[in-house]
């Protein structure tokens, strides 16, 4: 059964120019150790596209999160979007590994299945994310 979905799109050039500021603190704020290194690993010399799919990918599960409490009060407080880590198996497939206060507010919906996809193409990345009954 689908408890939550959610889609994130992410505009590249703005995205780029968040990660341009020399004054931003964006990226330690939002991405873990892991996901800045694997970004850097990725062919070519842009790590934009690969941080916004991941940046997507944290939005669209706030978003499946919160549809899967639709009509009750938020229960995840602030959060802080590197408990939220985008992972890839050996074979380059993305998955979603919560941290933290994410990690402990999931366990209180049982046993739930979190599927990811992540996409980048010209000048957008996006992300969807379905939340569903294990």
């Amino acid at each position: 059964m689908t408890l939550g979905l959610g889609v994130d799109v992410v505009c590249l050039a703005g995205f780029r120019d968040q990660l341009a500021d020399p004054a931003s603190r964006f990226v330690f704020g939002v991405f873990t150790q892991q996901e800045r290194a694997t970004a850097a690993e990725k062919p070519g010399a842009d790590p934009a596209p690969h941080l916004a799919g991941r940046f997507a990918a944290k939005e669209a599960f706030v978003k499946a999160w919160s549809s899967a409490h639709f009509g009750h009060p938020p229960s995840l407080g602030l959060l802080d979007l590197r408990e939220v880590e985008v992972v890839n198996d050996a074979y380059g497939r993305p998955s979603l590994r919560l941290h933290g206060a994410v990690a402990r507010a999931m366990e209180r919906l049982g046993p739930v299945r979190v599927l990811v996809s992540l996409s980048h193409d010209g000048p957008v990345a996006m992300a969807q994310v379905l939340l569903e009954q294990a």
